[in-house]
Formats: C-alpha cells, structure tokens, sequence
C-alpha cells in the first residue's frame, strides 16, 4: 500500500495508526449507549464480535498490505527508544480493567436478556484477546514495569501461565513437536486447543519449577511467579463475585475463556504446518523468519500491535513492535488474523485453504527444508 510513499510519512500513518486499538475497547460502550439510550436491545451487545469479525476483514481487503520496513540505520533505533509506544501498551492495563469492572456490572443488570447478556461476554471476551495481544508484547520486554504489566492483562483473563509457557517453552520449542502450540499439518483447530491450553497450564508449572529448583527454592514458595498471577486472577474472580454475586463470577470466567480461546487459535495458525529441521545431535535448527506465518493485511497491524508480524517477532524476540519487518521469504498468510480466525473454524475450508499453502511454501526454492507431511 505504501510502495511510492515516503518512509518517514509511513511511520507516522503507522504511529497514530495504532490507536486503532482504541475502537474495539470502545465498541462495548457504543452498544450500551445504543441499548440504554435507543432500545436497540440484544443485538448491539454483538457489536465488537460484529466489528472484528465482520467489519475488519472487509477492510482488510480494501485497506489493503503494507509490506514497508523501517529503514534500520536511520529509523529502527529511534523507534526502538521511543517512549510513545510502550505508554500506548503499557495504557492498556488500566483500559482493560476498567472495561472488565464496567462489563461486570452490565452483566449482572436487566440492560440484556439472557442472548444479550452471551453476545455480551463474548464481545468483552474479543477485547480481552486484544488485551493479550498487548501483554505479549509486553512480557517479551526487560523492563520490570512491562513484563508486571504483560502479568497483570493475563492474570485478568486467568491465563498467567502463559507469561512463563511463552518465553521459556514455546519461543524455545516453536515448530518442532515438544511445543503444543505449534499446529501440525492436517491438525484441526479443535484437536488443537485442548492440548494447547491443558498444555500451556501444566508446562508453566513444569518449567517454574525447575528454574525454582536450580537456585534450592521451592515451587510452592513466593519466588514462584504463577502463584503471584494465579493469585491476582483469585482475587479478582473473589472480588467480582462478591460485589456482583454468581453473576460477576460468570461474567469474570467466561470473558477469560472467550479470551483464552481467542489467543490459542490464533496459535493455531501463527505456526500451522510449519517446522524445524531435526539436527544430528537431537537439536532442531535455528529458529528463523521461515517457521512462523506472517502476514502484511495493514489495518490488522494496526489493531494488533504488529502481532501478524510474527515471522520477525521469532527470529527477534526482543524486537518491539513497532520495529518489526517483512521478509519476502517467509510465509504469507492469505488474510489477516480475524479473517483465518473463522477460517479455522471450519476444518475442512482450513485444509482446503492451507494445506496447499503450506506445501507450496516447502516446495519453493526458499532454502526451507522439505515438508515431510
């Protein structure tokens, strides 16, 4: 899209492009407005699932790619120090607990009947997967204050475990067959998110443990981060609960769950079919640009914080967002993520769709090894 534009005014579509993020956090409060002030009833609690999953792929395909990079000796280094966007993630945590509280107490009102009140959960559940977009940009940091607040956003959906399975299992195993968020070739996104997310809970646990046990401390100790998330979710499941009684506590749950299950299934298809060469010595090879899908669809870019850049964020966990890049060389999703979201949905349309990607993709002359599938 922005092939003849100038870098410079490029990265300033793309900076205050990102405050994109703010209309699915704002689309609940819409359909308030639109149900309490104009009885537009049940379905305005629709709005955000409407808007992401209906609204933006549409865009996507008139908006259009962006495969621009930054230019890495002139622009890179300054937007890597720049602190607009870590205040912009980092202004998320205090926006998604508000819009969690506030959805609380619409939940467990009359505003919605009981159809309502589901499209209602659900839509809060979207931006909470939004929310953990943001916090795993935010735990890949160094700095103390974005990886509490990365903790902070996941303990809010009840997925602390994720802080520790992300960084110290999945970045480690991606694409081979130890990591249970890599989909395989032919796997279904149905046989997938279990083994994910039962997964993810018991590998966090495993691998607290053991950084617990190479410094003699015990994994039932304070010095266990997942105790501290595990117990922030605790305390805001007791607090809902006890403010907004059952109804707080479901309303607490199912946004999480919608949440959770949002962020594996875009697992699902960040890494489907692709894998790293077995090496000699049991190793796989390097992790490179060439084992994650990306994508270049511009306005879910934006919403996403450069999430669909994924092939970079592998190759270079530490890179920030708004540093990310395209490579020619890897593979191309053929939408953006809300639009393979639904594709995902319908196993035999997914295959249909990128199982034939995939091998394309092995049989190019990308330097990537065979598939064996």
């Amino acid at each position: 899209m922005f092939g003849s534009t100038r870098p410079q005014i490029t990265l300033q579509i793309k900076k205050w492009g990102d405050l994109i993020f703010v209309i699915p956090l704002s689309l609940p409060i819409l359909s308030w407005i639109l149900t309490s002030q104009f009885g537009l009833g049940d379905a305005s609690a629709c709005m955000t699932i409407l808007f992401v999953f209906g609204v933006v792929p549409v865009l996507d395909i008139l908006i259009g790619k962006d495969a621009s990079n930054p230019d890495e000796q002139h622009h890179t280094p300054s937007l890597e120090k720049s602190l607009y966007y870590p205040l912009l993630t980092l202004s998320c945590v205090p926006a998604y607990l508000f819009l969690i509280i506030w959805g609380a107490h619409i939940f467990s009102s009359d505003l919605y009947h009981w159809a309502g009140k589901a499209g209602w959960v659900i839509s809060i559940g979207v931006v909470g997967g939004l929310a953990i977009t943001v916090a795993h940009e935010l735990i890949h940091k160094n700095s103390i204050l974005e990886q509490t607040a990365g903790g902070l956003l996941l303990a809010m959906v009840g997925y602390g475990g994720f802080k520790v399975e992300h960084i110290r299992g999945h970045h480690v195993n991606v694409a081979t067959p130890e990591d249970a968020s890599s989909s395989h070739y032919n796997q279904s996104l149905y046989h997938f998110l279990p083994r994910a997310i039962f997964s993810n809970i018991k590998n966090a646990w495993r691998l607290e443990q053991r950084r617990l046990a190479r410094k003699g401390l015990s994994s039932l100790s304070l010095h266990n981060e997942l105790i501290w998330w595990y117990g922030v979710s605790a305390a805001l499941l007791a607090g809902f609960t006890s403010v907004w009684g059952l109804m707080g506590a479901l309303f607490f749950v199912g946004q999480g769950v919608v949440a959770i299950l949002l962020l594996e299934t875009v697992n699902y298809l960040e890494h489907y079919g692709l894998h790293r060469c077995a090496k000699d010595d049991g190793g796989y090879e390097r992790v490179t640009h060439q084992h994650s899908w990306n994508s270049n669809y511009l306005l879910t870019n934006l919403m996403l914080f450069q999430l669909q850049r994924h092939s970079d964020h592998h190759a270079n966990a530490k890179r920030r967002y708004q540093a990310l890049r395209h490579f020619e060389d890897s593979p191309q999703l053929p939408a953006g993520y809300a639009t393979m979201v639904l594709l995902a949905l319908a196993p035999p349309l997914w295959r249909r769709v990128m199982n034939p990607k995939v091998n394309h993709y092995y049989q190019q002359d990308t330097g990537a090894a065979e598939n064996p599938q």
